[in-house]
């Protein structure tokens, strides 16, 4: 098949695809961002609410590109980074914390005129990256079983053990962490002053436990790979009060506070929504979004759901894909 013929059936997927999500269920397909000259998986999405910007760790492709989400368009490109994974911003200190699973550290520049501030050597495969909403630090997973302390001056402050490499993770308002480890079968819950386990949730019927948020009340929810499946658990407890099945691959989920809803974005190529009144959970539907597009980020200072698409194996570009929801 010529390349040009290739071209056309590509956009005329892409233009068939997209008027379909722009009119399904809980969310509405309002804008695509494209991300030029981006290769292979992305991986955690961040954002600078007074600028409006946001932050992408393209992991196949060594960089963090800025993106003006009001312009639409990459503004800066964070280049020659090995494997980044996590990104986080951090306003305490106006900084862009980039965790790098290649060479185990993180990258520390000014979110101001982008220059690398400090660079934290953890040792080994640095992932996923959150802040504590009590004191603006930073805490990142690493290795075979850690949870790194980094404040805003760049200052390791401590390590927290745990039994496996952490997955996604999350901070509370109090100061604990709800750790997946999926390679343990099960979530921790430590309390980031003491390193203190408080608590330890076994998943044995929930393998491949990536994705965790928090809705910053009474309850956790996780997402496993195998089978493809949501938990909603207490928080105090561990027990699981509902659990739903999901699209595959999953790698993210959000709470969405203001309408009761979670959606969980999946690498089969869909985002998940369920409605959640804390005890039950409701499928409200499937939005299809792109093969790979695994992670997102949930903003609801925007009420914006965005959503990373790889590039595409017939030519389509890398994108950020912004979602609305619907009423």
């Amino acid at each position: 098949m010529r390349p040009a013929v290739v071209r056309h059936l590509a956009a005329l997927v892409f233009a068939v695809c997209g008027a379909q999500t722009a009119t399904a269920g809980p969310l509405v397909l309002e804008s695509t961002i494209a991300l030029p000259n981006t290769s292979g998986r992305i991986d955690h999405l961040s954002i600078d609410i007074d600028r409006k910007r946001l932050f992408v760790a393209e992991l196949g492709n060594g960089s963090v590109d800025v993106v003006d989400i009001a312009g639409r368009k990459v503004v800066h490109r964070l280049a020659n980074l090995d494997e980044p994974q996590g990104v986080v911003y951090a306003p305490k200190g106006d900084l862009i914390a980039v965790a790098c699973g290649g060479d185990g550290t993180v990258r520390i520049f000014s979110a101001s005129d982008f220059t690398l501030r400090a660079v934290v050597r953890l040792g080994d495969d640095a992932d996923n990256i959150h802040l504590d909403p009590r004191n603006g630090h930073i805490v990142v997973g690493y290795g075979e079983g850690r949870l790194a302390i980094i404040d805003a001056k760049a200052a390791k402050l401590g390590d927290i053990r745990l039994p496996a490499h952490p997955e996604g993770f999350a901070v509370s308002k109090s100061g604990i962490a709800y750790v997946n480890l999926p390679d343990a079968e099960q979530i921790d819950a430590v309390e980031l002053d003491s390193g203190k386990l408080l608590g330890k949730w076994r998943t044995p019927h929930l393998s491949s436990n990536f994705p965790l948020a928090a809705d910053g009340k009474s309850h956790v929810a996780a997402v496993s790979r195998a089978p493809p499946k949501l938990a909603l658990l207490e928080a105090s407890s561990g027990r699981i009060v509902a659990a739903a099945d999901t699209c595959g691959d999953a790698d993210d989920l959000f709470f969405d506070e203001r309408r009761g809803r979670i959606y969980v974005s999946c690498g089969t190529g869909a985002v998940e929504s369920f409605a959640w009144n804390g005890s039950r959970l409701d499928p409200l539907g499937r939005t299809s979004t792109a093969w790979g597009a695994r992670t997102s980020l949930f903003v609801p200072e925007f009420d914006r759901l965005f959503v990373a698409t790889r590039a595409g194996l017939l030519g389509s570009n890398a994108a950020i894909q912004v979602y609305r929801p619907s009423p």
